[in-house]
């Protein structure tokens, strides 16, 4: 059985004052994204900090309901994503992978047209569950949608 996460590496990280395993690029991010569910909608990486992830999503007819409002799914695919993604870099790739267990949103404000901005931060992160803080955001900078998604981390499958 392999260690979630051993004590030397959580001292790696908090001497670094991150919480990524590794150092990486928001296009290293993109390029992930493409051919994805998050490709599809857009969604792009624009900032990595030290402990969080931004990203946006533009609001195009493929992601409105037939009122011409932002369907919720696509609140929930952009927080999804993105926490997915911060998992992703919260673990050794090589021996890991994160996968959605739970997720839920509160749409706050309807959106028609635009861009919106997801910033992802962690509430917990363990060696077996990461629990995420996504805030979305229009552009006038209002709070649209407060998702908490739950993320397991897994042995990485043999066959990817």
């Amino acid at each position: 059985m392999i260690p979630i996460v051993e004590q030397a590496d959580l001292e790696v990280r908090e001497n670094k004052k991150t919480i990524w395993w590794k150092t990486f690029t928001v296009e290293e991010l993109n390029q992930l994204n493409q051919a994805t569910l998050g490709g599809f909608f857009q969604i792009k990486f624009i900032e990595i900090g030290a402990d969080y992830i931004i990203a946006t999503m533009p609001i195009r007819n493929e992601v409105k309901q037939p009122f011409g409002l932002l369907h919720g799914g696509a609140s929930v695919a952009l927080a999804e994503t993105i926490g997915s993604v911060a998992t992703l870099y919260c673990v050794n790739q090589d021996l890991f992978i994160g996968v959605g267990i739970e997720i839920n949103a509160n749409h706050l404000k309807s959106v028609t047209t635009e861009v919106v901005k997801a910033i992802c931060k962690p509430l917990k992160i363990g060696g077996k569950i990461h629990v995420w803080d996504i805030k979305i955001f229009d552009e006038a900078k209002e709070l649209i949608c407060v998702s908490r998604f739950t993320c397991m981390v897994v042995p990485k499958p043999k066959n990817l």
